[in-house]
């Protein structure tokens, strides 16, 4: 399996509106594990592993269930998995 590893920055209202509890939600729909967090500058990290295929469907995901109105920009950096992520969870970190 060709595994890889999704990074996302997002910024706009993302924080203090149930941002990450939505993700958690669409990620149990997707053979994705990772996490997702609030950043101290206001971002929400997300940082998910699996099949390049699942990620892509993952990341539209998010976008179809509602959250694009609360996005105003995503930085995306594809990686090589690490394999050190286990079920989707959020972070407090």
């Amino acid at each position: 399996m060709n595994r890889c590893r999704l990074h996302i920055w997002y910024t706009g209202h993302v924080q203090g509106v149930g941002f990450r509890y939505s993700v958690r939600s669409v990620a149990q729909g997707y053979e994705v594990s990772g996490l997702v967090r609030n950043l101290l500058d206001g971002r929400v990290e997300l940082v998910a592993e699996g099949a390049r295929d699942e990620l892509d469907a993952f990341r539209r995901g998010i976008l179809d269930s509602g959250l694009s109105g609360l996005i105003r920009n995503e930085e995306v950096v594809w990686e090589r998995a690490e394999g050190n992520l286990r079920g989707f969870v959020i972070s407090n970190e």
